[in-house]
């Protein structure tokens, strides 16, 4: 067993655990911490680091990141590449909210144009938007239009009046991964997709009102279109039920292999497949439809968040300026090019808990950006700020192009409830000036800030080891969870 005692400095805010420290490591174990996750993170957190470290085909490292935290077979925040010809799709290295993601969208007003709309802007989301734990969408789908979801993501909800053609332009991927195969999805998953299309569901999923606070990169700030105290909405949420029972179908299916093949790996949550296996490519085909419903997902609310601006400032949302800033996946797998040792390598990267932070250069990335790196969205909680980061070369060197993707929780839904009341968190935001509106009592105690990690911590961390550069901060002005 690996503890933090096995942990080396390599330099201020990384740590590595050597692959001797532990039989069957086939690479070293990093990690990026501050001193003070290092002096609180778990001993079990590490392992699933080092764990990782164990499966075959795993290149340069297993990784770590900011806000890591204990999760199922990988640690959330945790980021693993694999090799093309001999290694492994596990998804337990993508997690059962496939594609839960954050996406951005900005308008040109300021927060004193807003302050006075603020309340009614807020309710009417919350009425527009479906949210909450089992919620449904608006849009009832037929159930021959579910495939169409699944095959087409975004791209069908634009299709369908649900968005702009230009929105695609600012998503990762464009909004679809075109490997989707709705053939390879059940119809237990489908079935449940079908009611929940366009709603926010529960936990820590949200939509935030937020206004540009400091601004730290002048430069690629006015390449994203950011500026001090101009109204951004920041859209979370991801593929619902249709996303985990994907990834549980899988999960059986991968055990099943890994007992035939008598793989030797030190969790049964880090069951996996040869990525040329048939099981690996249903899994990734199935990922992918998952992955699509929640871009899909994400451009229906937005399409919402669209309508309550225009019902409530009486204006447009072209005239509102409420365009893409982008939209980035933290749970996925990604056949991606990198750079290993002195050659350039197909790797199946799966990042979990983890934001794609590509550098500068990068053809993945929208042309509009791509002199200055990838937008990298990385939400706070209730009441705390949020940031806009950018992708680095040193993402790229280290890290697979990855970076945090969130505060990273400390405790527990249950423990939180026991630590926090929804009157004092609503107190605390109301004193903030924070316009609340969550869809149960409980969930307000579950997602207190003090169930989180400091996200300041955990972006100025991600900042000074540069796997992202500090662009923008966003300050919350409306709340609404699920």
């Amino acid at each position: 067993m690996v503890t933090k005692a096995d942990l080396e400095k390599v330099r201020d805010g990384v740590y590595e655990i050597a692959s001797s420290k532990e039989k069957g490591m086939r690479v070293s174990a990093r990690v990026y911490m501050d001193d003070e996750s290092v002096k609180t993170i778990d001993d079990g957190t590490l392992q699933q680091v080092a764990n990782v470290a164990h499966l075959e085909g795993i290149q340069k490292r297993s990784i770590g990141l900011p806000d890591i935290h204990f999760g199922y077979g990988f640690s959330i925040g945790g980021v693993a590449a694999f090799a093309e010809n001999n290694g492994v799709i596990s998804p337990g290295g993508v997690g059962f909210d496939i594609n839960c993601g954050v996406r951005l969208v900005k308008t040109n007003l300021t927060k004193e144009d807003i302050a006075p709309y603020m309340n009614d802007l807020v309710e009417d989301l919350f009425k527009k938007i479906p949210s909450g734990l089992g919620s449904n969408g608006i849009k009832h789908l037929k159930e021959t239009e579910i495939d169409e979801v699944l095959q087409n993501g975004a791209k069908w909800a634009v299709e369908n009046g649900y968005g702009w053609d230009e929105d695609l332009k600012y998503l990762e991927e464009n909004g679809c991964m075109d490997i989707a195969n709705p053939d390879e999805v059940s119809s237990k998953a489908k079935r449940r997709g079908i009611p929940q299309l366009g709603s926010l569901g529960s936990g820590n999923h949200f939509l935030e009102i937020q206004t540009i606070g400091d601004i730290y990169d002048e430069d690629t700030a006015k390449v994203y279109g950011l500026e001090k105290d101009q109204v951004v909405v920041l859209i979370h949420t991801g593929s619902r039920g249709c996303g985990y029972q994907i990834c549980a179908d899988n999960l059986r299916e991968m055990d099943k292999v890994a007992k035939r093949l008598k793989m030797d790996i030190p969790d049964r949550q880090l069951a996996c497949a040869p990525i040329d296996s048939e099981e690996a490519q249903k899994y990734l085909q199935a990922m992918a439809c998952g992955a699509n419903y929640a871009w899909t997902n994400r451009q229906m609310i937005q399409h919402w968040l669209r309508e309550s601006f225009e019902t409530i400032l009486k204006q447009d949302a072209d005239s509102l300026g409420m365009n893409v800033l982008y939209d980035v996946a933290h749970n996925i797998v990604k056949r991606e090019q990198h750079k290993i040792g002195k050659m350039n390598k197909t790797v199946y990267v799966h990042r979990k808990g983890a934001t794609r932070a590509f550098g500068p250069g990068r053809k993945e990335v929208t042309q509009d950006y791509r002199d200055v790196g990838q937008p990298v969205l990385i939400p706070g909680t209730m009441g705390t700020a949020s940031y806009v980061l950018a992708g680095t070369d040193t993402a790229m060197e280290e890290t697979f192009g990855s970076t945090a993707h969130g505060a990273g929780r400390m405790l527990s839904r249950s423990g939180a409830k026991k630590e926090y009341t929804p009157e004092e968190i609503s107190q605390q935001l109301a004193k903030k000036g924070i316009v609340l509106k969550a869809n149960s009592p409980s969930v307000i105690a579950e997602e207190a800030p003090g169930a989180y990690k400091d996200v300041d911590s955990v972006v100025k961390t991600a900042n000074d080891t540069g796997i992202s550069k500090l662009v923008a901060q966003m300050l919350p002005l409306g709340v609404i969870k699920g």
